[in-house]
């Protein structure tokens, strides 16, 4: 009898059968995955602080403003130069070409003032970095003043920022849960039809779902020979 049990407890394991994984599985695989590397980088990457200094092209008597307007386009681009980086390099307490990467100048087309804003792991060096180009920028500009009738003039200085403008691990976190669930979904759209089809025939086989196609009943031999007899005798 114990035999017996056994093998009616093994035959019925070997019956059993795991359901594939539903269809949309990458979908919240692909979100979790996204939100743990996200809120990874958040936390392990350090924050980055930046500061902005503000500087306005001011024409003298005889000029224009529309020229000082475009005084200031041509400054923004010059910002970032080798020679007005040289002249900022001694302040910033950097090197030039590390300098490059963490200044950058921006201006509007309808006004002359120029942003020039620094980067730095430091709050206090960001501001340093933005005021040590935006004075470097005011000076080899002022040195031509005479001749292009436009000088640069210190608007605002830099000041330290209190809170970092890199991303919080929150936001990265859920950046990443975004960006993982959409990867998700264009794998799930990018997967050959085939497969597709193949998942869901195995669900509909496991759960059930095939029904057996149904054939019309057909007379039997004996009652079609009897139809016949009677058509004969009438």
């Amino acid at each position: 009898m114990a035999d017996t049990a056994d093998q009616k407890k093994s035959t019925h394991r070997r019956r059993v059968r795991l359901l594939p994984p539903p269809a949309w599985w990458p979908l919240p695989a692909a979100a979790l995955l996204g939100l743990a590397a996200g809120g990874a980088y958040g936390v392990l990457k350090a924050p980055e602080y930046a500061a902005t200094s503000y500087v306005v092209a001011v024409p003298d008597d005889t000029t224009e403003p529309a020229t000082a307007l475009g005084f200031a386009q041509a400054y923004a681009r010059i910002a970032t130069s080798s020679s007005t980086l040289a002249y900022a390099q001694p302040r910033a307490g950097i090197g030039v070409q590390q300098l490059r990467t963490q200044v950058r100048a921006e201006t509007s087309p309808e006004s002359p003032m120029i942003a020039i804003t620094g980067t730095a792991k430091s709050a206090t060096e960001a501001a340093d970095i933005a005021n040590a180009v935006a004075d470097a920028l005011s000076l080899s500009s002022n040195q031509a003043a005479k001749n292009t009738g436009v000088q640069l003039l210190l608007f605002n200085q830099a000041v330290a920022p209190t809170a970092p403008a890199s991303a919080s691990a929150p936001l990265s976190g859920a950046v990443g849960l975004c960006a993982g669930g959409l990867l998700g979904g264009l794998w799930m759209l990018a997967r050959p039809a085939s497969r597709r089809r193949d998942g869901q025939d195995a669900q509909a086989v496991d759960s059930g779902a095939v029904a057996a196609p149904e054939f019309a009943s057909l007379p039997a031999q004996g009652d079609h020979s009897e139809t016949k007899e009677k058509e004969s005798v009438r």
